[in-house]
C-alpha cells in the first residue's frame, strides 16, 4: 500500500477590528497546496530481494547432526579467524562464568560443556538450533529453503550466520565482556561490520538485495552500515513510543516470517493491537 503525504503551504493572518466588539476572524490570504507522494515499501523495494537480519536465542536446541562444525563453516568463512580468537578466549576460561554467561545450576553446566569443545562439535542449521519466542513465531521449520537463506543472524561467536548455516552449541551474549577480547558487539564490529556490508552490496537471483534489519539493539551495535546497504530498521514500540522489548519477540517473529512469505510490503500493512511499527531507512 502507498503512502501520501498531502503537504499544504497556506499563509495565514488573524485580523481583529475590535477585540471588545467583535471576535477575532480568520482571513485565508494565500493557499498553495503541494502533494507529496510517499511510496511504500513495496514500491520502493519492487525488484529488491528481503534479506532480514535476526538475533540468535539465548535457548538453543540441544544435540545436531553428524556434520561437524570449524571455524570456517558456512557462508561467512571469511570470519573464521574471529570466530577462532573467540574460541580460544571461551576455552581460556574454562567455557566461562555464571556472570558472563547469564545462566546457573543445569544451564550453566550445559554451557560450559558447549563451550569448550566448540571446534569439531556437532552441528545443526541455525534454524533448527535457535529456539525462543521469536524463532517459534517465524516457525522456520514450514519455511521454503530459498527463504531460509534469507536469514542473517548476528552472532556472538559466529558473527554472522545465514539461516541455513551449521551452527554448534553455545552460549554466548553479544554483550558480553569476554577476556581479552572486551564487549564482544565492540570487537566484533569492524570486521561483521565489513563483511555483512559486502553481503548487503551483492545480488540474489539477479535482484538486489534490500536489508531488513530486526536486530535489538545489543546486536545492532555490532554493525556499522555504511552506503552500499540498502534497506530499513525496524522497531516495535508500545501506543507511547516506548520500545516493545521481550514483549514484542512474537510479534517480532510473526512479522519476519511475514516478510519472508509474502514480501517487504507486509510492513505496509502490518497491524498488531499492542505495538507500531518505527521503520528507519539504514542510510
Amino acid at each position: 500500500m502507498a503512502l501520501a503525504l498531502l503537504g499544504i503551504e497556506v499563509d495565514l493572518h488573524l485580523y481583529s477590528l475590535d477585540r471588545a466588539r467583535e471576535p477575532c476572524r480568520l482571513v485565508v490570504v494565500a493557499a498553495i497546496a503541494r502533494l507529496v507522494v510517499v511510496p511504500g515499501l513495496a514500491q520502493q523495494y519492487s525488484n529488491s530481494v528481503p534479506i532480514l537480519l535476526l538475533p540468535p536465542s539465548e535457548g538453543k536446541a540441544d544435540g545436531g547432526t553428524s556434520r561437524r562444525w570449524s571455524m570456517s563453516s558456512g557462508t561467512f568463512s571469511s570470519l573464521a579467524d574471529r570466530r577462532e580468537a573467540v574460541v580460544r578466549a571461551l576455552g581460556a576460561a574454562d567455557g566461562g562464568t555464571e556472570k558472563l554467561l547469564g545462566v546457573r545450576g543445569e544451564h550453566l553446566d550445559r554451557a560450559l560443556s558447549a563451550n569448550v569443545s566448540l571446534d569439531g562439535a556437532r552441528s545443526l542449521p541455525a534454524w533448527q538450533r535457535y529456539t525462543g519466542v521469536v524463532w517459534d513465531h517465524l516457525d522456520p521449520a514450514s519455511l521454503a529453503k530459498i527463504e531460509l537463506r534469507r536469514i542473517v543472524v548476528v552472532s556472538a561467536l559466529l558473527g554472522l550466520a545465514r539461516g541455513n548455516d551449521p551452527v554448534p552449541d553455545y552460549r554466548l551474549k553479544m554483550g558480553a565482556n569476554l577476556a581479552p577480547l572486551g564487549k564482544l558487539s565492540t570487537w566484533w564490529r569492524p570486521d561483521l561490520s565489513d563483511t555483512l556490508n559486502r553481503y548487503a552490496s551483492g545480488r540474489t537471483a539477479g535482484q538486489r538485495r534490500v536489508m531488513i534489519d530486526l536486530l535489538p539493539q545489543e546486536h545492532r551495535a555490532a554493525w556499522a552500515p555504511d552506503r552500499r546497504v540498502n534497506g530499513v530498521s525496524v522497531e516495535f514500540v508500545d501506543p507511547t513510543g516506548k520500545p516493545g522489548g521481550h514483549f514484542a519477540k512474537a510479534a517480532k517473529g510473526l512479522l519476519a516470517r511475514a516478510i519472508l512469505t509474502d514480501g517487504i510490503g507486509v510492513i505496509d500493512e502490518w497491524r498488531d493491537d499492542r505495538f507500531e511499527l518505527r521503520v528507519e531507512p539504514i542510510n
